[in-house]
């Protein structure tokens, strides 16, 4: 019998190949099974250190393609292969995180206060929530998050955090490799954040592709779809299935990089609904030249002027808080954003960090943003 998953053949005896394997070191060994391969390479967005073409991995004589990595800090990745140009998942690992258009492999690295599972630490629950969506006239899913104590507090009311992920990714993406559910269960079991119910919605409404034509416009017309369905069904379907406080001071709003420009187009354009906005890795695309500039960059503030300037509509806005690595290609945006809302009257706190645009930040953002969210 010959074995090509989890396991290889030699001199008829199986012999196992595990992949990936975590070491208390923190160090990583990816294995794939690819004995007529010419060449084997590890790609990844999230592990530090390799580069977009990834690291070459080598055959042994069983035809078994190896390469050991890191230390890395703790957290989630996610992974492939590239075996002679085609890309592949990790057949021995089980733990997916998927995206838009695509899934990638996923490995846990164990060792962080808050994204590790811990025993005796009660549990959340992310449930998958499928509706139909009226705006885009198809069936549309989202990721919910409920706290430990939502199923056996039948009469308690939780305020609700909707948290957007970024360009590329999916609703899926804040409970997989963000870990949403895991920090939510730490924090709130070590009473550092409120019980709370997190909203993880799918934030693209087709393919997304970078360097559409400005005549095209596809990436203002996802996000303009994206609002209209986020105000008129989402936030509805939450406030109707859940038991949530549905008023200003018990609704956040959050995401990173792309979902940080919607936070911003959602929250600003909707100010009188949202007590609490967070804006990880991202700003006004465009507003300092350079990545998004498909419109001239003071044309978003123009337009919300009437907006911006109204103080009877930042009495209720109790945060705006803004975070980025200073190795991020966003970092311009986000301080030119930080200045024109303060220009406009708004406190804003921000929050410059190591590294740049990436999971490794993103967790920890969410970590420290959430409790201060919903504070008596």
């Amino acid at each position: 019998m010959a074995w090509t998953i989890g396991w290889i053949e030699v001199n008829a005896q199986p012999v196992a190949a595990p992949s990936p394997e975590v070491s208390s070191e923190r160090q990583i060994t990816f294995r794939v099974f690819a004995p007529k391969a010419d060449t084997a390479r590890l790609t990844s967005s999230d592990l530090p250190g390799l580069g977009f073409a990834g690291v070459g991995m080598t055959k042994n004589e069983r035809g078994v393609w190896e390469v050991k990595i890191g230390p890395v800090p703790a957290g989630a990745y996610r992974y492939a292969f590239n075996v002679d140009g085609t890309i592949v998942l990790d057949s021995n690992n089980p733990n997916v995180s998927p995206t838009n258009d695509s899934v990638f492999s996923l490995v846990e690295v164990p060792g962080s206060e808050l994204f590790d599972r811990r025993e005796g630490t009660p549990q959340g629950a992310v449930a998958r929530v499928d509706y139909y969506s009226q705006t885009l006239k198809r069936f549309r899913r989202m990721h919910v998050y409920t706290p430990p104590d939502y199923d056996t507090s039948r009469e308690r009311t939780y305020p609700v955090l909707y948290l957007l992920h970024g360009a590329t990714d999916c609703d899926a993406s804040w409970s997989t490799v963000g870990r949403a559910g895991v920090i939510l269960d730490n924090l709130i079991a070590s009473g550092r954040a409120e019980p709370m119910i997190v909203v993880m919605p799918h934030g693209h409404t087709g393919p997304f592709r970078f360097g559409a034509s400005p005549e095209e416009n596809a990436f203002e017309r996802q996000m303009e779809e994206f609002s209209q369905e986020f105000t008129r069904e989402i936030i509805p379907l939450i406030e109707t299935r859940y038991r949530v406080i549905a008023d200003r001071a018990h609704r956040a709003l959050a995401g990173l990089s792309m979902g940080g420009y919607q936070t911003l187009l959602i929250g600003i354009d909707h100010l009188g609904e949202f007590g609490y906005l967070g804006i990880f890795s991202s700003g006004i695309f465009g507003i300092a030249g350079g990545f998004g500039a498909d419109a001239p960059s003071d044309q978003w503030e123009k337009a919300r002027k009437a907006v911006l300037d109204d103080a009877n509509l930042k009495k209720g806005l109790k945060l705006v808080w803004f975070a980025i690595g200073k190795e991020d290609f966003l970092l311009k945006t986000s301080r030119a954003t930080v200045t024109m809302l303060q220009r406009h009257g708004f406190e804003v706190i921000s929050k410059e960090t190591e590294g740049g645009h990436t999971w490794l930040n993103w967790r920890d953002n969410l970590a420290e943003f959430a409790p201060l969210l919903f504070k008596p």
